[in-house]
C-alpha cells in the first residue's frame, strides 16, 4: 500500500502566511505577487487537474465497457485483437491516473481512492481463493457485482493491479488461449479457476475504479458533466469536503468559505502536498523498498513490467503540474514554473535541471529493463538520487514561495 505523506506538512507554514507583507496591496487585499499566484494556480486546476480526470473518468469507463463486453461474449468466442484492444485501454487509463499523482492532495487522499485502486502488491493467494469460490464469482456479475467488489474484496485485490494481473503476464498482453485454459500461476495450483472466471472478476473490480475515477473529477470540477454526478448520486458517493468540491475550494483561495487563507498556502500545497510527496514516494519507497532489499516483492506493476512508465508519469506530474498543462513540453505563461521566474527566484534555473534530470534517469533505467528485474542495478539508485534532488528542488521552491 502506497505511503502518501506531506499533505499535512503544509500547514506548518500558517504563521508564516500570516506574517506575509500585505504592503502594496490592491483594493482586493492581494499583492501584485499574490495575483500572479492566483493567475498560475487558475491555470493549473482546470489545465492540469481537470484536464487530467476527466481523461483519466472516459479511458476508465472505456475499460469497464470493454471488459463487460469481453465477459458477457465469452472467452471461447473472444478475440486476440479484442484482448488487446483491452489491454490498450488498461494502459492509457493507468498512464493518467500516474500522471496524476502529483495532486494526490484533496480528494484522492480524503475519499481514500488511491489506496483503494493503486495498492500493490496484489495479493494473489487471496485473489485464487476468491476466485475458486464459485458464489463469491457469482456475487461479481453485473451491475450489482460493482458495488460487491468495492466493498468486500479489499483493496488489496482492488483497483488497476488486480486487472492488470488478468490483462498482462511478463510484460506481454494475455493471450486469448491463456485466458481459455486454466489459471496456470502457481498460487492458483490447487484450484481450477478457468478466464470466464477471471473476467467477471476484472469487469466487476473495472466498475469499482471507473467510478472511483468519476468521483476524482466530480470532486474537483464543479462543472463536471450530468453523466459524472448522476452516478455519484446513484451509489451515493460523497464528492464535496466541507461543502465544496475542491476546485471551488482551492480556486477560492483567500476568500470566504476555503480552507486555504492565503495564495502562498496554495501554490506551497501543490509543491510540497502534491509534487514533493509523489518524488518521495517514487525515489524512497517505488523504487527505494525493492532496490534496498527491504522489499524485494514490493514492484509496482510486475505483470505489465511498466513500472518505470510508471515512475515516468509520476514525475511527468510534477512537469504538466509546474508548466500549467497536461502533456505540457514546455512552461506555459501562466504557469508555477513561469511564476517563480517572474518573483525572481534564484534557483529557477536549478529546478528546471532536476526536473529535467530525474526524467532522464528514469527514462536510462528504462532502457535497461523491466524494473522486476533490474530493481538491484545500479542505475536505480542514480535514478533514486536525481529524484530525491528534485525533490530538494521543490522542497526549496515551496519556502520560498511562502515568504513572499
Amino acid at each position: 500500500m502506497k505511503n502518501v505523506r506531506k499533505i499535512l506538512a503544509v500547514a506548518a507554514f500558517a504563521a508564516l502566511f500570516a506574517a506575509c507583507d500585505k504592503n502594496n496591496a490592491s483594493s482586493d487585499g492581494l499583492t501584485a505577487s499574490q495575483k500572479k499566484m492566483a493567475e498560475a494556480v487558475e491555470t493549473y486546476v482546470p489545465q492540469v487537474v481537470y484536464s487530467t480526470y476527466k481523461a483519466l473518468a472516459d479511458e476508465s469507463d472505456n475499460l469497464y465497457k470493454a471488459l463487460a463486453a469481453a465477459s458477457a461474449k465469452g472467452v471461447q468466442s473472444l478475440t486476440q485483437n479484442e484482448l488487446d484492444a483491452i489491454c490498450t485501454s488498461f494502459l492509457a487509463a493507468r498512464k493518467y491516473w500516474e500522471q496524476s499523482e502529483a495532486f494526490l492532495y484533496g480528494p484522492a487522499t480524503t475519499f481514500g481512492i488511491d489506496p483503494h485502486i493503486d495498492t500493490w502488491p496484489l495479493d494473489v493467494e487471496a485473489l485464487a481463493t476468491a476466485l475458486s469460490n464459485a458464489d463469491q464469482v457469482d456475487m461479481l456479475r453485473g451491475e450489482d457485482g460493482i458495488a460487491y467488489a468495492g466493498a468486500k474484496l479489499g483493496q488489496e485485490l482492488l483497483g488497476f493491479h488486480g486487472i492488470e494481473f488478468i490483462l498482462f503476464r511478463n510484460g506481454k498482453n494475455r493471450t486469448v488461449a491463456a485466458l481459455r485454459a486454466k489459471e496456470d500461476d502457481e498460487a492458483f495450483a490447487k484450484y481450477n479457476v478457468t478466464g470466464a472466471q477471471e473476467l467477471v472478476y476484472a469487469t466487476a473490480v473495472a466498475g469499482d475504479l471507473r467510478d472511483n475515477c468519476y468521483r476524482l473529477y466530480a470532486s474537483w470540477n464543479p462543472k463536471a458533466e450530468k453523466s459524472y454526478t448522476d452516478r455519484m448520486e446513484e451509489i451515493e458517493a460523497e464528492t464535496r469536503i466541507n461543502g465544496k468540491v475542491y476546485g471551488d475550494n482551492m480556486l477560492g483561495a483567500a476568500k470566504l468559505g476555503s480552507s486555504f487563507e492565503t495564495w502562498e498556502e496554495v501554490v506551497s500545497t501543490i509543491l510540497i502536498g502534491g509534487c514533493s510527496n509523489i518524488c518521495a514516494e517514487v525515489a524512497d519507497v517505488k523504487m527505494g523498498n525493492a532496490h534496498s532489499g527491504e522489499d524485494v516483492n514490493y514492484i509496482e506493476s510486475p505483470y505489465s513490467e511498466m513500472s518505470f512508465q510508471d515512475f515516468i508519469d509520476n514525475i511527468l506530474s510534477i512537469q504538466f503540474t509546474l508548466y500549467g498543462g497536461r502533456d505540457a513540453s514546455a512552461p506555459g505563461d501562466k504557469s508555477i514554473m513561469t511564476l517563480l521566474g517572474d518573483l525572481k527566484y534564484p534557483d529557477s534555473a536549478t529546478l528546471q535541471a532536476r526536473l529535467n534530470a530525474a526524467v532522464k534517469a528514469l527514462r536510462d533505467c528504462q532502457a535497461k529493463g523491466a524494473f522486476v528485474k533490474i530493481y538491484a542495478d545500479s542505475s536505480v539508485q542514480a535514478a533514486m538520487d536525481a529524484v530525491s534532488d528534485l525533490d530538494e528542488q521543490l522542497n526549496k521552491a515551496a519556502d520560498w514561495i511562502v515568504k513572499q
